[in-house]
């Protein structure tokens, strides 16, 4: 469905208004403009309904990235010239979609365009291009994209802390809340042209991070997918950030979140386990994170290179020509090659001195070999590049100075732009490609250097190399790069260590020709087999599946600010009405009411150390248990002797310990056991495992019960307490095995008790005490709040089919808070359900004066 504005959109743009068919149109590469057209009307820009349905159902994606894929610059008579630009990734990656899907791109130009152009030049972007630019006014990106972006973010994700003010920039609130700003432009621009039910979103890299909350928000049931092309720190770096739970929460808005790497995939899982307390699983080969009833798939895949724009660029005469020109200006020598932006996590300098070592350590490399260092032009701009600088343009001058003679310099340093084919031109002629970045999010020069050694007829014929004979190549990568585990037949470096670098440079030039060709087969054969187009067609195809539960699930949001989320649950899971419950409760005659205390009833919020229960809640037992209609039920883990002191008060209210393996009527009752355990000799066995798992867990504790034994780590270290829950799991197992008990683990904790023991056993004696006493229950209310209350979910939800219940009893199952359950109903938390309990126990007293004969003094009022 084509949204109303983006049909306005169109309009404008044409002059009339555009029928959209299942054939994708063709474009010119280039477009001139000049004049203005008057302002666009956006009164309509959150309008997501449509007039007429559309041929384009399920067949847009529209990809956002900070920067459009266009070429743009102003001529001389005041024209703007406008290309696409072939290099960027967002372009290439159209070859991985289908032909007939509609692509549409949300982003910035690269030229500031004047206030009086951008109405004229949106029009043509979108009617040429299908480009939607956003104008970003000068200041307001300065600091969005030099402030926050590269000052704050982009230091953060290379693992470099502002420890001092020279060492990265400290946290700005202005330059956070510029951010938010252009995040903000960027959804209104996403929200122009969105058909929110048909259309897919695709969301590129940390400028964007927060714009998934906003487009949620919008349209709760968006289509939404985020790739993130930098590196994610670990926890303990990215914690340091002051709005670290605004970005994760504004990711987990995205159906499918994309890594190039399982590190920064892992690190990103880590910090929503240790800030947001969210664990994920991995199902046949999917790894997922619940968050509030949406599943937030995690894709991990590097991205590829365009290798058609790398055979197109070897095949024209320029590149052979500039090739036979390196040739003969090496002729004799072996060439080493680096190609790194000229920024502080690139390494060069490291490099440098690697190759300053190397020549140290062998002098017989002298004259020999050449480290051609090509240096793009940095990204960023500040104090740190004029360092970087400084120091690379030193290093080389010291190298040439020292081992260098007549008609040879060791290091050839091109610091000065390079156009395409030239850098083509060096992949073909290098022996060895080195990077020693520190970190980089992905780096896909080695790949580029794969193709390029792989050549081509013509080349073959330029360079006098056999046409049917094997190529061969040679990788120095660092460990602490994207592409490095990929690339399996690379020599791995740490570059910090100057010494491992130069042994392993030394390695690359000495390794035998069969070994090369070896490792170039290995190479080239996963290179060309995962392309840009491979990456990109793999991710959309994750973020289909992931998509594909959106129609079944209800939806909508909750929370302020980048704090919103959205609920996606089952459309029969509603919140239990007090009216509704109430009413159904006036009218029933045999009730049964089974309650969890743990967390459904008891203190148990975050703040809350102490769970004894409230006068309130005591009051609220006793009004409901007077009832004679009603049979109500407390379901607890804690010990029957702890149960018995706070609930000594309510004389008719039976009580479930331990998960129900104690059981008692009323006050008067003894307590009993729901199944029968001959010995618990087997504690001799668990403790001992447990202790030894508490004395190796900081924070982690043991609660030694009756009936079982828990081990509790929620205290500790999460993803140590995750570890050592997993291998106590395992070892408890182990040396239970022959033992009748069940070892499970829990939130935060791993517990062993007799085998049969669940809440469930609670809900199936009520209901057969219940018969005893020639009750058929015409009313069942069940609350409960964690995974093992759902035992009892389910005996209520199947006693509805069985003689346990009055064929036309009105069922309750009831948890607590959003989640997905068994439970047909929820309410949000404690209070709700002690004002539910409010409104039942008053209908009972409001029965009972109603059951009372008329006093006395009435009756002789009434006679008179």
């Amino acid at each position: 469905m084509v949204s109303r504005s983006y049909s306005n959109l169109l309009d404008l743009a044409s002059g009339q208004s555009l029928g959209f068919g299942r054939e994708r149109r063709r474009f010119s590469r280039v477009a001139t403009v000049s004049g203005a057209l008057s302002e666009l009307d956006d009164d309509n820009s959150n309008s997501v309904g449509s007039d007429a349905p559309s041929s384009l159902s399920q067949e847009r994606m529209i990809i956002v990235g900070n920067q459009l894929p266009i070429r743009s610059h102003k001529r001389d008579n005041g024209e703007w010239y406008f290309s696409w630009d072939e290099d960027s990734l967002l372009y290439q990656l159209k070859d991985g979609i289908a032909q007939d899907v509609e692509v549409i791109y949300v982003g910035s130009l690269k030229e500031e365009i004047d206030v009086s152009e951008q109405d004229d030049i949106a029009q043509t972007l979108l009617d040429t291009f299908k480009c939607v630019p956003a104008f970003i006014p000068p200041d307001l990106f300065s600091k969005f994209y030099h402030g926050f972006c590269k000052q704050q973010l982009w230091p953060l994700f290379h693992y470099m802390l502002p420890l001092s003010p020279d060492l990265g920039g400290r946290f700005d609130r202005s330059l956070w809340q510029a951010y938010v700003s252009v995040n903000k432009i960027f959804a209104d621009k996403v929200m122009e042209v969105i058909s929110p039910d048909d259309d897919f979103v695709w969301v590129h890299d940390y400028h964007l991070m927060v714009l998934p909350t906003f487009l949620r928000k919008r349209f709760n049931s968006v289509k939404l997918g985020f790739f993130l092309h930098s590196p994610f720190p670990s926890s303990e770096i990215y914690r340091t950030l002051p709005v670290r739970d605004d970005l994760l929460r504004a990711l987990l808005n995205s159906d499918l979140i994309g890594f190039h790497t399982f590190d920064y995939a892992r690190h990103f899982l880590s910090c929503c386990s240790r800030m947001l307390g969210l664990s994920y699983q991995s199902k046949r080969g999917y790894i997922g994170l619940e968050y509030y009833g949406r599943t937030v798939s995690i894709k991990i895949l590097p991205v590829g290179i365009h290798i058609g724009q790398l055979q197109y660029v070897l095949d024209l005469p320029e590149t052979v020509s500039r090739i036979a020109e390196l040739r003969d200006q090496f002729r004799g020598q072996t060439v080493m090659l680096g190609v790194d932006d000229m920024d502080i996590f690139k390494g060069i300098s490291l490099k440098l001195l690697a190759m300053e070592q190397l020549l140290l350590q062998h002098p017989e490399m002298r004259g020999k070999v050449v480290l051609v260092q090509i240096a793009n032009p940095a990204r960023g701009r500040g104090r740190d590049v004029q360092e970087v600088q400084s120091e690379t343009f030193t290093a080389v001058r010291r190298i040439n100075e020292s081992f260098g003679r007549q008609g040879y310099n060791p290091v050839v340093l091109i610091d000065s732009p390079l156009q395409f084919y030239e850098r083509i031109a060096f992949y073909v002629i290098a022996e060895c490609c080195l990077v020693t970045a520190v970190r980089d999010g992905m780096n896909l020069i080695p790949y580029e250097y794969i193709i390029c050694r792989q050549g081509n007829e013509k080349l073959n014929e330029t360079l006098g190399l056999d046409q049917s004979g094997p190529r061969k190549s040679m990788l120095v990568l660092s460990e602490f790069i994207g592409c490095s585990p990929s690339l399996s037949g690379a020599i791995r470096v740490n570059p910090w260590n100057i010494d491992a670098v130069a042994e392993a440079m030394d390695s690359a030039l000495m390794v035998s020709e069969a070994e090369k060709q070896l490792r170039h087969e290995k190479h080239y054969k996963y290179v060309s087999t995962h392309d840009v187009a491979y990456w990109a067609r793999s991710f959309i195809q994750d973020l289909e599946r992931a998509c594909r539960d959106h129609e079944r699930k209800r939806c909508w949001g909750i929370g302020f600010g980048l704090g919103f989320r959205v609920i996606a649950l089952d459309p029969s899971f509603k919140k239990l009405s007090v009216e509704h419950i109430v009413s159904a409760y006036k009218r029933t005659k045999s009730r049964a009411i089974l309650l969890d205390y743990d967390g459904a009833m008891g203190s148990s919020g975050s703040n809350s150390i102490s769970a004894i229960p409230t006068a309130e809640t005591v009051g609220l037992l006793n009004s409901l248990c007077r009832d004679p209609k009603n049979v109500v039920f407390l379901v607890s883990v804690k010990e029957r002797d702890i149960l018995s002191e706070w609930f000594s008060s309510c004389d008719r209210l039976g009580l479930a310990a331990e998960h129900g393996y104690f059981l008692r009527q009323n006050r008067e009752g003894d307590w009993e056991t729901c199944i029968s355990v001959p010995d618990f000799d087997w504690k001799q066995t668990a403790e001992p495992v447990m202790r030894l798992y508490m004395e190796t867990t900081d924070g982690s504790t043991i609660e030694i019960k009756e009936s079982s034994i828990v081990w509790n780590y929620q205290c500790a270290d999460p993803d140590f307490g995750f570890c050592q829950a997993k291998e106590l799991l395992d070892h408890l197992e182990s040396v239970l095995a022959n033992e009748p008990v069940s070892v499970k683990s829990g939130q935060h904790i791993v517990e062993v008790k007799p085998q049969g023991v669940n809440k469930g056993l609670v809900a199936e004696r009520l209901l057969e005490t219940m018969q005893q006493r020639g009750m058929l229950p015409d009313f069942v209310l069940c609350i409960g709040d964690d995974r093992s209350d759902e035992d009892m979910f389910g005996v209520i939800m199947s006693a509805r089919e069985g003689p346990a219940l009055s064929p036309v009893a009105e069922v309750f199952p009831c948890t607590v808070g959003q989640k997905p359950s068994k439970a047909k109903y929820y309410l949000e938390d404690t209070n709700e359900i002690l004002r539910m309990l409010q409104g039942l126990a008053n209908a009972s007293e409001q029965a009972t004066r109603n059951s009372l004969p008329p006093s006395p003094a009435n009756t002789s009022a009434t006679t008179e």
